[in-house]
Protein backbone atom coordinates (compact mmCIF):
# COMPACT_ATOMS: atom_id res chain seq x y z
CA UNK A 1 0.00 0.00 0.00
CA UNK A 2 3.34 2.56 0.68
CA UNK A 3 4.51 2.04 -2.36
CA UNK A 4 1.00 2.68 -4.32
CA UNK A 5 1.18 6.22 -2.58
CA UNK A 6 4.51 7.07 -3.64
CA UNK A 7 3.70 6.43 -6.96
CA UNK A 8 0.65 8.48 -6.63
CA UNK A 9 2.66 11.61 -5.11
CA UNK A 10 5.93 10.99 -7.77
CA UNK A 11 2.73 11.36 -10.28
CA UNK A 12 0.95 14.65 -8.80
CA UNK A 13 4.47 16.06 -8.41
CA UNK A 14 5.42 15.50 -12.24
CA UNK A 15 2.01 16.57 -13.43
CA UNK A 16 2.33 19.93 -11.50
CA UNK A 17 5.74 20.43 -12.85
CA UNK A 18 4.21 20.44 -16.46
CA UNK A 19 1.20 21.97 -15.39
CA UNK A 20 3.53 24.86 -14.49
CA UNK A 21 6.40 24.92 -17.08
CA UNK A 22 3.33 25.04 -19.50
CA UNK A 23 1.71 27.94 -17.60
CA UNK A 24 4.77 29.71 -17.37
CA UNK A 25 6.01 29.09 -21.12
CA UNK A 26 8.38 26.81 -20.49
CA UNK A 27 9.82 23.42 -21.37
CA UNK A 28 11.13 22.46 -24.23
CA UNK A 29 9.89 23.32 -27.71
CA UNK A 30 8.00 26.27 -25.71
CA UNK A 31 9.86 29.00 -27.41
CA UNK A 32 8.11 30.96 -28.96
CA UNK A 33 8.99 33.24 -31.89
CA UNK A 34 9.34 37.03 -30.89
CA UNK A 35 7.53 38.77 -33.43
CA UNK A 36 9.70 42.23 -35.07
CA UNK A 37 7.73 45.51 -35.22
CA UNK A 38 7.22 46.58 -38.64
CA UNK A 39 9.22 49.07 -40.05
CA UNK A 40 8.22 52.75 -39.80
CA UNK A 41 9.15 55.55 -42.44
CA UNK A 42 9.60 58.73 -40.86
CA UNK A 43 6.57 60.10 -43.09
CA UNK A 44 4.33 57.85 -40.56
CA UNK A 45 5.62 59.18 -37.39
CA UNK A 46 4.28 62.39 -35.55
CA UNK A 47 6.10 65.60 -36.43
CA UNK A 48 7.61 65.67 -32.72
CA UNK A 49 9.20 62.30 -33.23
CA UNK A 50 11.23 63.00 -36.09
CA UNK A 51 12.76 66.16 -34.85
CA UNK A 52 16.13 66.63 -33.56
CA UNK A 53 16.37 67.87 -29.68
CA UNK A 54 17.79 71.57 -29.71
CA UNK A 55 21.17 72.27 -28.00
CA UNK A 56 21.36 75.60 -28.62
CA UNK A 57 18.24 76.26 -27.38
CA UNK A 58 17.55 77.99 -23.43
CA UNK A 59 18.19 75.53 -20.91
CA UNK A 60 14.90 74.41 -18.96
CA UNK A 61 13.64 75.62 -16.09
CA UNK A 62 15.76 74.21 -12.89
CA UNK A 63 16.21 75.03 -9.28
CA UNK A 64 20.38 74.94 -10.33
CA UNK A 65 22.30 76.46 -13.02
CA UNK A 66 22.46 75.17 -16.64
CA UNK A 67 24.93 75.85 -19.24
CA UNK A 68 23.92 76.02 -22.78
CA UNK A 69 22.64 72.74 -25.07
CA UNK A 70 21.19 70.78 -22.24
CA UNK A 71 19.72 67.37 -23.70
CA UNK A 72 17.30 64.82 -22.42
CA UNK A 73 16.69 66.66 -18.90
CA UNK A 74 15.08 64.99 -16.22
CA UNK A 75 13.37 66.57 -13.03
CA UNK A 76 13.50 63.62 -10.38
CA UNK A 77 12.05 66.18 -7.37
CA UNK A 78 13.70 66.16 -3.87
CA UNK A 79 16.47 63.64 -5.94
CA UNK A 80 17.30 66.44 -8.22
CA UNK A 81 18.19 66.64 -11.45
CA UNK A 82 19.96 65.17 -14.40
CA UNK A 83 21.05 65.44 -18.00
CA UNK A 84 23.39 65.37 -20.91
CA UNK A 85 25.48 68.55 -21.82
CA UNK A 86 28.30 68.55 -24.90
CA UNK A 87 30.60 70.31 -22.23
CA UNK A 88 33.56 68.36 -21.35
CA UNK A 89 34.36 67.24 -17.75
CA UNK A 90 36.45 70.40 -17.37
CA UNK A 91 34.13 72.68 -18.41
CA UNK A 92 31.32 71.34 -16.65
CA UNK A 93 33.37 71.73 -13.73
CA UNK A 94 34.52 75.39 -14.74
CA UNK A 95 30.80 76.04 -15.05
CA UNK A 96 29.39 75.10 -11.92
CA UNK A 97 32.71 76.47 -9.99
CA UNK A 98 32.02 80.04 -11.31
CA UNK A 99 27.82 79.66 -11.74
CA UNK A 100 28.12 78.93 -7.97
CA UNK A 101 30.42 81.11 -6.76
CA UNK A 102 28.57 83.83 -8.13
CA UNK A 103 25.70 82.83 -6.39
CA UNK A 104 27.81 82.88 -3.15
CA UNK A 105 28.11 79.16 -2.67
CA UNK A 106 31.24 77.95 -1.15
CA UNK A 107 32.80 74.66 -2.25
CA UNK A 108 33.72 71.85 0.21
CA UNK A 109 37.25 70.97 -1.20
CA UNK A 110 37.93 68.39 0.83
CA UNK A 111 34.12 66.29 -0.85
CA UNK A 112 35.92 67.39 -4.19
CA UNK A 113 37.23 64.69 -6.14
CA UNK A 114 38.36 65.02 -10.20
CA UNK A 115 39.60 61.76 -12.66
CA UNK A 116 39.30 61.73 -16.35
CA UNK A 117 36.07 59.99 -16.39
CA UNK A 118 34.06 61.48 -13.22
CA UNK A 119 33.64 64.75 -10.97
CA UNK A 120 32.00 65.57 -7.69
CA UNK A 121 31.49 68.57 -6.28
CA UNK A 122 30.17 69.71 -2.89
CA UNK A 123 29.26 73.47 -2.40
CA UNK A 124 27.16 74.84 0.71
CA UNK A 125 25.28 78.49 0.41
CA UNK A 126 22.28 77.05 -0.41
CA UNK A 127 18.94 78.91 1.71
CA UNK A 128 17.75 75.72 2.75
CA UNK A 129 21.14 74.92 4.74
CA UNK A 130 21.97 71.85 2.27
CA UNK A 131 24.73 70.77 0.20
CA UNK A 132 24.30 71.21 -3.19
CA UNK A 133 26.18 68.24 -5.38
CA UNK A 134 27.07 67.94 -8.91
CA UNK A 135 28.63 64.91 -10.24
CA UNK A 136 29.49 64.35 -13.85
CA UNK A 137 30.36 61.24 -15.71
CA UNK A 138 32.03 61.20 -19.14
CA UNK A 139 29.84 59.23 -21.26
CA UNK A 140 32.57 58.14 -24.01
CA UNK A 141 30.40 60.06 -26.72
CA UNK A 142 31.27 63.77 -26.48
CA UNK A 143 28.69 63.95 -23.77
CA UNK A 144 28.83 64.26 -19.79
CA UNK A 145 25.86 63.33 -17.58
CA UNK A 146 25.16 65.53 -14.61
CA UNK A 147 23.28 64.75 -12.19
CA UNK A 148 22.60 67.57 -8.97
CA UNK A 149 20.88 67.39 -6.02
CA UNK A 150 20.73 68.92 -2.46
CA UNK A 151 21.99 66.48 0.47
CA UNK A 152 22.22 66.63 4.21
CA UNK A 153 25.74 65.93 4.54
Amino acid sequence: MRKHRWIFALLALAFASLACQTLLGGGEGGDMPISQPAPVSPEELPAEATSAPETDSQPPASPFPLPQGVTGYMDMGEAGVNFQTSLSLTEAIAFYRESFAAKGYTEREINTTITEAVFSLVFDGDPSGKATVVQGVDLGNGTVNISLRLEDL
